[in-house]
């Protein structure tokens, strides 16, 4: 029996955000219904495929019903009204301004159900300035700084490998969600919840950009220390052509590894100012570079030292470590990666169904 099992969720959301925050909640027992155009969301054309359906799509659709509403027409809207009055929580993901025109605003659903939970997911929020300005992930990241310090050695911005804005929102909206469900049960009312993306990634700059939070200077990644200005917070080019990272600033990982390659002298510039262990980092580089990725990996085993081989995904879902943890799960012939709440006193978790489009 899942935490959230007896609640009913209608998702309208397509893409990351929203289908992720439903995903988890899925994944805990609530039955979602997930409301699709004729057609089906794009995701389920997105390759790569496994047993005939998206990898994209199945990560974040499993365990979901799927219902083909067209919105535009009197029998979707009235179909979707029967869905609304039995929900306890409502998902929409479409610019400012759609859901209202297309007569689903929280006002309208309110209305229908006043206990329900209403969400709504965009990119910069349903008022202010940028509001309906287009912009999937990589946008929202320029515009919250974020870009900035996604840099390589020249400086420049490169495309972020994770989508952290689209994600930021799901587990703040899931939040959010879970929230006002726990308030519902005091008093009888649903509520609405504005989730941006923008909103949701700001805060996770707490630790880079403290100087820039507290009305000073931009952080400049060479001059940060979690950016690339620390010696023991850096990446460093093995002999072959792989890569290997320090990733503890700590003064006892410096002592530790300094003294295992017979440089204790070097260890009072692990302490220095972040952007003035250039020699240190000079040094660690060509060290780092005598040897293999694997031999390095080898070599620091038993020592205590924050360090880790750079592993590709295919390596790093190879891992012993995603076995033992079963952090991957096969069904139905589709692989899926494991929730990564879980409870103790619940059953060995097994994924849900992946929905055809239009299966309930």
């Amino acid at each position: 029996m899942g935490k959230l099992d007896g609640i009913t969720v209608v998702d309208l959301t397509q893409f990351l955000p929203g289908p992720m925050l439903s995903v988890m909640m899925a994944d805990h027992g609530a039955r979602v219904i997930k409301i699709e155009p004729p057609g089906g969301e794009p995701v389920r054309g997105q390759g790569p495929f496994e047993n005939g359906q998206s990898v994209w799509f199945t990560q974040l659709n499993r365990g979901k019903e799927s219902r083909v509403l067209d919105l535009k027409s009197a029998k979707g809207k009235g179909e979707l009204i029967a869905l609304i009055a039995e929900a306890d929580v409502f998902l929409e993901g479409f610019r400012p301004g759609v859901i209202a025109r297309l007569g689903f605003d929280y006002e309208a659903v309110g209305k229908i159900n006043p206990r329900i939970v209403y969400c709504s997911i965009s990119a910069f929020g349903q008022h202010g300035e940028l509001a309906h300005h287009p912009a999937h992930d990589m946008a929202v990241q320029a515009l919250a700084g974020f870009l900035s310090v996604n840099d390589g050695p020249d400086g420049a911005p490169v495309v972020p490998g994770v989508a952290s804005s689209d994600m930021a929102a799901g587990l703040t909206a899931l939040s959010g969600v879970l929230m006002a469900l726990l308030a519902r049960e005091r008093t009888g009312q649903g509520d609405y919840l504005d989730i941006a993306m923008f909103d949701s990634l700001l805060p996770w700059c707490a630790h880079t950009a403290s100087a820039a939070i507290a009305g000073g200077p931009a952080p400049r990644s060479g001059q940060q220390r979690s950016l690339g200005g620390a010696a023991f917070y850096q990446v460093y080019r093995t002999s072959d052509d792989h890569y290997v990272v320090l990733g503890g600033r700590e003064l006892k990982f410096a002592v530790n590894l300094l003294t295992a390659l017979e440089r204790p002298d070097l260890i009072a510039l692990a302490e220095a100012e972040a952007g003035e262990q250039g020699v240190l980092i000079d040094f660690l580089r060509d060290t780092f570079a005598q040897r293999s990725r694997d031999e390095w990996t080898a070599w620091m085993a038993h020592k205590d030292v924050a360090f880790a081989p750079v592993l590709d995904f295919r390596e790093a879902l190879d891992a012993p470590h995603v076995a033992e943890r079963g952090l991957i799960r096969l069904a139905d012939g589709r692989h899926h990666i494991a929730p990564p709440i879980r409870f103790a006193g619940d059953p060995p978790w097994q994924p849900g169904v992946v929905p055809e489009l239009g299966n309930k």
